[in-house]
């Protein structure tokens, strides 16, 4: 674990714990691909395909006219439509990698045809293996496959619907939630940019290196903000904190202590694009710049109960200094934002005790 503290005498202070070598290059926005497909491999999906199919052959058993013994034809219909059902399964996973590029109209029509043709070829093979059972009364397995064929054409046609209006809502899920990044990346204050622009101007004569790493660090920052790509790996992410907080030090100087807590070797996760610079800002915002003496702002990461936290913790200004309101934007996108990464298992929680603000966010770690 390395743990550093920079008391703010100097700003060369910062510059020689972070040098430029240090600093990881963005890498290149990238959008993650999703397949219409992906739905139909979750837990859920599959519990409630297994229980439709039960419930067809209750209603198979049950029905008018079902000869000989109704819980043994239960259980032949049973074995049928799981069969039915875990083979059209097993025939869309293993030609999702083909259909992974086609529009989900095409994807959901795909489906409807496996399930038919799954469909017939279960039935064929119930009828080479379980022929001389009576299924009905009078034409056997003829009546009974019409039974099971137009049943599932049935069913097959309401879950193209029911597909076609999820898959729907998911991708408004997705826009809504793009909507929040373009929010959060419109939020980078103009005050921000002209303080930093004001700083670098100050430093241009007496200390051009320092000034030159400032506007490196906020072109990167900028980069960040101004992209389209919806998430950074945990250590990007970090990276883009630690320049905004590089950028504030040198704003702020002696006003602003810094420490961090961060492991050396950070785990390969995925992070909304900046999910720590916002909590940072708040505490910058809200905690250091009011306070005419300043305060102290500890970001730490680690591990607790097969989560990572990210712990952003900072002062609060005494009661006579007042803070400059805020609408908590950026600290509902990044909720937001990490809520739908992690589908509700990640979480930012915020805490405010013994005159310390303290923001944690939670992600599990095999996000």
């Amino acid at each position: 674990m390395a743990a550093w503290t920079v008391p703010k005498p100097v700003a060369d202070g910062i510059m020689s714990l972070l040098p430029l070598a240090t600093h990881p290059p963005l890498a290149e926005p990238s959008a993650p691909t999703l397949s219409p497909l992906d739905t139909l491999w979750q837990a859920k999906t599959l519990v409630w395909v297994l229980a439709l199919g039960e419930a067809v052959a209750v209603v198979l058993s049950l029905a008018p006219g079902a000869p000989g013994d109704r819980l043994t034809y239960f259980g032949v219909a049973s074995l049928l439509v799981q069969w039915i059902c875990l083979t059209s399964l097993a025939a869309l996973y293993l030609l999702r990698h083909r259909v992974a590029r086609l529009s989900p109209p095409t994807v959901a029509r795909i489906g409807f045809g496996v399930l038919i043709l799954s469909t017939w070829v279960v039935l064929t093979l119930g009828w080479l293996v379980l022929g001389d059972l009576r299924l009905t009364s009078e034409s056997g397995w003829r009546t009974f496959s019409l039974q099971v064929t137009a049943i599932a054409t049935i069913m097959g046609l309401l879950g193209l619907a029911a597909f076609q209006a999820q898959w729907k809502g998911r991708q408004l899920a997705v826009a809504a939630e793009h909507a929040k990044l373009q929010a959060l990346q419109a939020r980078i204050q103009p005050h921000f940019l002209f303080n930093t622009l004001n700083t670098g101007i100050s430093l241009l004569h007496a200390k051009p290196d320092l000034a030159e790493q400032l506007l490196l660090d906020l072109s990167d920052l900028f980069r960040a903000a101004l992209s389209q790509r919806a998430s950074l790996s945990l250590a990007e992410d970090l990276s883009l904190a630690r320049r905004y907080l590089e950028i504030e030090q040198l704003r702020l100087g002696e006003r602003l202590t810094l420490h961090w807590e961060v492991p050396d070797v950070l785990p390969q996760l995925q992070v909304p694009t900046l999910s720590v610079q916002p909590l940072a800002e708040n505490a910058i915002r809200h905690g250091i710049e009011p306070s005419t003496s300043g305060g102290e702002l500890s970001l730490r990461v680690g591990l607790d109960d097969g989560h990572l936290q990210i712990t952003v913790a900072n002062t609060l200004p005494s009661s006579t200094a007042r803070a400059a309101p805020g609408h908590q934007v950026g600290l509902s996108s990044v909720r937001a934002r990490i809520h739908a990464l992690t589908q509700g298992r990640g979480s930012v929680e915020t805490t405010t005790a013994d005159g310390r603000y303290t923001a944690i966010i939670r992600l599990p770690l095999d996000a």
